[in-house]
């Protein structure tokens, strides 16, 4: 008997590495002109955001159905395992509810489905210590109340480099998008409580670029004994300069730096940057 832990695509975590991790990754979908792709399998990263660049209509995205969760609900309960399952925010996607779905079809109640109330690099870090957890030989119940404490303690901050995505996606209109693009504003945004935020925009990039690090002062003070993560869409110049800004202000030297994929991406638009971390208590 052992545990298994399956997350979404949006966790950023690459099909390499997730078998490096032992885990498994359901993938969410992405359609371009009613053409499905399976998020981080049937097209790259760079792929995607190559597409986006060059599409006159926002792309759409999609959950993964039921049963794409179902087979592995359905072998973990042939060896009798314990499934944890952490995944996207349910207000930003239907995961959770497919998931949940799912579980009343495999017929098995060793099965744990947790909210994250966040997505892609604050996905990763409820993630990787589930992973560290279970490794560590902790048990099923408490990796599970771990993560829902640490849950609530996860920041995500982040920059919009341009408005022209949230204009494709409906989000804004074509005057204010123009605008906003000859000021140069770029709108800062949040993830809380599974909703996303938007806490005001600056014009140019070094004051968007500080104002994200002001935040962390808002939002609370970084708890260096868990992974700092920063993220980008398609470059990442934003993310570096975050990263040295981070390191002027806090000391904070080599953090990693991970694309954002498909599904994130398609709203947040090529440009974008962003820091996850766990705040102290």
């Amino acid at each position: 008997m052992g545990i298994r832990i399956i997350t979404d695509s949006t966790s950023d975590i690459g099909i390499r590495e997730a078998a490096g991790l032992g885990i498994t990754v359901i993938p969410l979908k992405v359609i371009f002109d009613g053409k499905e792709y399976k998020d981080g399998i049937d097209i790259t990263i760079d792929e995607f955001y190559e597409k986006l660049a060059a599409a006159e209509c926002l792309p759409t995205t999609s959950q993964p159905s039921p049963d794409d969760f179902l087979e592995y609900f359905i072998e973990g309960k042939k060896a009798n395992d314990s499934i944890i399952v952490i995944v996207i925010a349910s207000k930003l996607s239907g995961t959770f509810q497919s998931a949940m779905i799912a579980r009343e079809m495999a017929e098995y109640e060793d099965i744990h489905i947790i909210d994250s109330n966040t997505t892609t690099c604050a996905l990763r870090i409820l993630v990787e210590q589930a992973v560290k957890l279970r490794d560590e030989g902790k048990g099923t119940e408490e990796i599970v109340e771990t993560l829902i404490e640490l849950r609530d303690r996860i920041v995500l901050l982040a920059m919009v480099d341009t408005l022209e995505y949230l204009h494709k996606g409906g989000r804004l209109s074509k005057s204010s998008t123009i605008l906003g693009t000859l000021l140069k504003f770029k709108p800062i945004i949040t993830v809380k409580e599974g909703a996303i935020g938007v806490l005001g925009k600056e014009r140019g990039l070094n004051k968007a670029i500080g104002r994200v690090v002001d935040e962390i002062g808002v939002f609370g003070e970084i708890d260096t004994s868990y992974p700092i993560f920063l993220g980008y869409t398609a470059r990442d110049e934003q993310s570096r300069l975050l990263r040295d800004k981070l390191n002027e202000k806090y000391g904070l030297m080599d953090l990693p730096m991970h694309p954002v994929g498909c599904v994130v991406g398609t709203h947040a638009g090529p440009g974008a940057c962003m820091i996850t971390y766990v705040k102290k208590q």
